[in-house]
């Protein structure tokens, strides 16, 4: 593999990141629980590692600020919108993987 700057690095990361959280901001239709039960991860962790990133940098990020970067409006909005009750199914699988987040 061809050895990147750590300017180049950060530039592709960066893009990776913003395609994904737009990829998801599409998927709407996609649960967070549907996504714990089959990544390990959400939308919600992806908030919670961005505003960690920036609290390790001394970034002036709030939560509300982290959730809405990932959400593209505030999370209140977003689940009033796109989130529905999990089902039985849902919790089950979800308490059988126990993702630690």
């Amino acid at each position: 593999m061809t050895r990147l700057s750590d300017d180049e690095q950060i530039r592709l990361e960066a893009a990776v990141f913003r395609r994904l959280v737009a990829h998801l901001g599409e998927r709407t239709d996609v649960q967070n629980i549907d996504l714990m039960n089959l990544a390990g991860f959400c939308r919600n962790c992806l908030s919670n590692w961005y505003l960690e990133a920036a609290q390790a940098d001394g970034l002036p990020v709030t939560k509300d600020e982290s959730r809405e970067r990932v959400y593209g409006m505030p999370y209140e909005a977003w689940k009033a919108l796109h989130q529905s009750e999990a089902t039985p199914a849902q919790k089950a699988a979800f308490e059988a993987a126990k993702p630690e987040h």
